[in-house]
């Protein structure tokens, strides 16, 4: 007589398969979970094998519109809230996060691609938003002043901007949900949020969770479409809407700006990056190593803050090179539930067929590959993890985010050529500095145009730190004691004492 035992693996597979279940799969409007007009739905596919997970609600621009309308309703009692009400929804919503973590993060493994250690890496990462900004709730503060001439008062208020539209991208599903959402309930601003269509079941249960820790009816919407374009337009032209908080690519931010031009909605953007990484001959090569690998493969390198441009002093390519390849190549590949498995998917054949290309340009024009280079047959969107050696400056993926595990190595001489090379980009997201020199550390620091350094350090992301770019990787900060403000509006009221 014998028995079956599942593997791990199998094991996460079915638990995994039963959370996508679990998952509503409907808008959320207004408190109610509903169908999309004419009940139209769209399949969310597991880009590991291609195969169908399970269908959702596809929203007609009408839902949009009922989700919006419900926020509005909802926003001059969510607004009147103590802070320390909102706050402790906020906190109740980390913990029932945390209580669930291993279920959020095998759905996220399953929609997503990334392993499931990565996984619930990010769902603690996201419910720190939560944390962080329950605290912010109850330290929105504003001033009272003597006027400079006597005889009166000045008196300062914050006050929230209002509803809000807020959506997010498909390579963070919950972070980036947590990091809008956060400070929009904690200054008690309503909203509608709308998650790409790749990844709408990690913001669906999340929403879920919001709800059960008694955040009010109308207070967060949830809308999931196909059409993201047909459905937000006409909300962000309502003028029902006090803001937007967009996360994406630069090309879609600046069309997005233009709609908010004209009624003058307050934006928060956090667009595209091209991270060069920097590595000066006096750094610790394991350090840098250790380094590029967090910055290059978190989330397979689909990440904006991954690092996209190393350039490594010319003394010291050859042996960085070597050591980074000998690391790269041995990351196990796979389906991100079996285990050991430290590189998932890309999130669809296009973003596949995107690093292919750009790996081919910068081979064509003389780039040299350490490790990896050709994508493997088979089910699924994967990309091997890929070091090239001697990128030109005029490769593609010297302008372009590759979005995946490829890192392109080019020499420089000095520092002033590294810094002219990091800058040459429309982008300036973050940027990464390796040197045991300290003054040479501030001068980079200071003279790179990134809105976030990390020196000797291969991840910058904090929820307690200002996340944002500058030039076209975006506007305004997340995160940090500057995140809630964005979700504020300064308010002056005169007294008069004579």
């Amino acid at each position: 007589m014998s028995t079956h035992t599942d593997t791990p693996a199998q094991s996460r597979l079915g638990a995994a398969e039963s959370a996508v279940w679990r998952v509503p799969k409907q808008l959320y409007v207004g408190g109610s979970w509903v169908d999309a007009e004419g009940k139209a739905t769209f399949d969310v596919v597991d880009p590991s094998t291609g195969d169908v997970l399970c269908a959702v609600a596809d929203a007609a621009p009408a839902d949009g519109r009922s989700a919006l309308e419900a926020a509005v309703a909802a926003q001059p009692s969510f607004g009147g809230l103590p802070p320390q009400q909102r706050a402790d929804m906020l906190m109740r919503a980390f913990d029932l996060i945390h209580e669930r973590i291993d279920d959020l993060a095998l759905l996220m493994t399953l929609e997503m691609g990334k392993p499931v250690p990565e996984a619930k890496g990010e769902i603690a990462y996201a419910a720190e938003f939560f944390r962080h900004f329950a605290g912010e709730a109850v330290r929105i503060d504003g001033g009272y002043q003597v006027a400079p001439a006597g005889g009166a008062r000045f008196l300062v208020a914050k006050q929230p901007v209002g509803p809000c539209l807020l959506i997010t991208p498909w390579n963070f599903p919950m972070a980036m949900g947590t990091r809008k959402l956060g400070p929009a309930i904690a200054a008690g601003c309503s909203s509608v949020i709308k998650p790409a269509h790749q990844t709408p079941l990690s913001m669906l249960a999340l929403v879920d969770i919001l709800r059960e820790a008694g955040v009010p009816d109308g207070a967060v919407n949830v809308v999931t479409t196909t059409d993201s374009n047909g459905v937000m337009e006409p909300l962000i032209r309502s003028g029902l809407a006090r803001k937007l908080s967009f996360t994406g690519s630069t090309k879609v931010g600046k069309i997005l700006l233009e709609q908010c031009a004209e009624k003058v909605l307050r934006t928060s953007m956090e667009l595209g990056g091209n991270a060069p990484f920097i590595v000066f001959e006096d750094a610790d090569i394991d350090e840098a190593v250790d380094g590029a690998l967090a910055a290059k493969m978190r989330n397979m390198g689909e990440a904006c803050t991954a690092a996209n441009r190393l350039y490594v002093h010319q003394e010291i390519i050859a042996d960085f090179g070597a050591r980074l390849a000998e690391r790269m190549s041995a990351l196990k590949v796979g389906r991100g539930v079996d285990d050991g498995v430290r590189v998932g998917p890309l999130i669809d054949d296009a973003a596949k067929q995107k690093v292919t290309a750009l790996v081919s340009d910068a081979i064509d024009r003389g780039a040299k590959v350490l490790t990896g280079g050709e994508p493997p047959d088979g089910r699924g969107y994967f990309y091997p993890p890929t070091v090239l050696t001697d990128v030109p400056r005029t490769a593609r993926m010297a302008d372009e985010e590759i979005f995946g595990p490829v890192a392109p190595l080019t020499p420089f001489k000095d520092e002033a050529e590294a810094i002219e090379a990091a800058n040459d980009t429309e982008f300036g997201l973050v940027s990464f500095v390796y040197t045991n020199d300290l003054r040479r550390a501030l001068r980079v620091a200071e003279a790179i145009e990134s809105g976030m350094v990390g020196l000797n350090q291969g991840v910058v992301s904090n929820p307690a730190a200002p996340f944002g770019g500058v030039k076209q990787s975006g506007l305004g900060r997340e995160g940090g004691s500057v995140g809630i403000e964005e979700f504020l509006e300064t308010k002056y009221v005169l007294i008069a004492l004579t």
